[in-house]
Formats: structure tokens, sequence, C-alpha cells
């Protein structure tokens, strides 16, 4: 072998993984995906049931008992509990708490939109003092260097990336309080999981092509090449 070969070689080898938008899909629903299930979506779906068939009273208890119960699964097979499970646990405590203290289902609903205008906020804010949000979760769902976070291109996505998910948090609040007012509180809580999910899906895939872009042009990973298809 000579040294140009070897030389390409040693290139091929060291140079960046071969990643397509495909696989950090896999990655982010792999490392993700089931934290944001047992903490947001199995609590949702348990609550709308309950509600419906079961009423309020039943519908506070249940989503109480499955957070708390997968706490304290974890604590017993003494696996790490996720900061979205501990962060769903307090959330719906203090909702459950205000709600039947005050005997207003609507304050139960509405809390969250205003946790969601709070965390939007607090994106806008974190870009005011120049340190985007999105910086501190990319570990949780993306395996991140400290070199690769510290690339200017990486910094500017995290910033672009920040505005989007304030934009995110935003327009969810907004769309979830005008459907407690306008619609029956059963119909509100289904329609506001699917609207919900579907402005989430919408943000996760921009968010995911985006960061590929932009991880490929700053030599981060690679893109598959397509192959061209043969003309006949």
């Amino acid at each position: 072998m000579t040294d140009t070969e070897r030389g390409a070689t040693e290139l091929a080898v060291t140079g960046p993984p071969l990643v397509s938008k495909r696989q950090v899909l896999a990655v982010v629903v792999r490392r993700g995906g089931p934290k944001l299930v047992e903490a947001t979506l199995i609590p949702g779906l348990l609550f709308y049931a309950c509600l419906v068939w079961g009423g309020l009273g039943l519908a506070y208890l249940t989503a109480l008992t499955w957070v708390y119960g997968s706490i304290g699964r974890r604590w017993a097979q003494r696996r790490p509990v996720s900061v979205l499970l501990v962060l769903a646990a307090v959330g719906i405590t203090a909702r459950t708490a205000v709600a039947v203290w005050s005997g207003s289902a609507f304050v139960y609903f509405v809390q969250p939109v205003m946790g969601t205008v709070l965390t939007g906020t607090v994106f806008i804010v974190s870009l005011l003092v120049d340190r985007p949000l999105i910086g501190r979760f990319a570990g949780d769902f993306w395996p991140l260097t400290a070199e690769a976070a510290e690339n200017p291109g990486v910094v500017s996505l995290f910033r672009g990336l920040t505005l989007l998910w304030a934009g995110v948090n935003l327009t969810t609040a907004a769309l979830t309080f005008g459907l407690l007012l306008s619609l029956p509180l059963a119909t509100f809580v289904a329609v506001k999981q699917v609207t919900g999910l579907g402005i989430t899906m919408t943000a996760i895939a921009v968010t995911i092509t985006w960061s590929h872009r932009v991880a490929c042009r700053e030599g981060i990973v690679r893109a598959p090449v397509r192959a061209e298809t043969p003309i006949l």
C-alpha cells in the first residue's frame, strides 16, 4: 500500500461517522422516547379514560398513582429516575392539589397552560443571556462531545432551536387555552392530546433535519451518499 493509499484509509477510518437522519431519529427515540411515554403520554391517556368512564376524581387518582408507581418501581429496581418523571410528579401533584382545593376542573387544566407559557419565556430569557437552553438538553437525546458543543455552527444551531422551541411552547399554550375555553371537558382532553402531539412531532422533525444538516456542514458527521439512478 502506498503512502497516499494509507493516508486515505486512515482518513476514512478517523473521519466523521456516517449518520443519516433516520439514524438520528432512531437514537433520539431510543434515548428519549420511553421517558416521554412514561412521564407524559401514559398518564394523559389514563386520565382521559378515567375521566370519561369514572369521573374527574378517579382521573386525578389514577394519574397520580401511575406517576408515583413508576417512580417507586424504579427505586425498587435500583434504576435511575428520569428528570421528566420527577417533573411530571411535581407538576401533577401541584395541579391536583390546587384543583381539589379550588373545586374547579378549569383550574386543573389552566395550570399547565401557565407552565407552558413560563417554559417558553425561559427559553427566550436563555437566549437573551446568551445561554441557549437547548444546549443543556441536547446531551439527553444525542451523545455530544464538549468539542462539538463549542463548535460555532452548533452554538448557532442551539440558538435557533431554542427560539423554535420557545415558539412551540407559546403556540401550544395559546392553542390549549383556546380549546379549554371553547370545548366540553372530555372533548378538550382528547383534542388537546392530538394537537399537542402534532405540534411536538412537527417540531421534532424540524429539529432533527436542522441538526443533521448543521452536523454535516460542520464535519461532525457525514450524510450517506445516495446512489444515483442509472439512466436507461
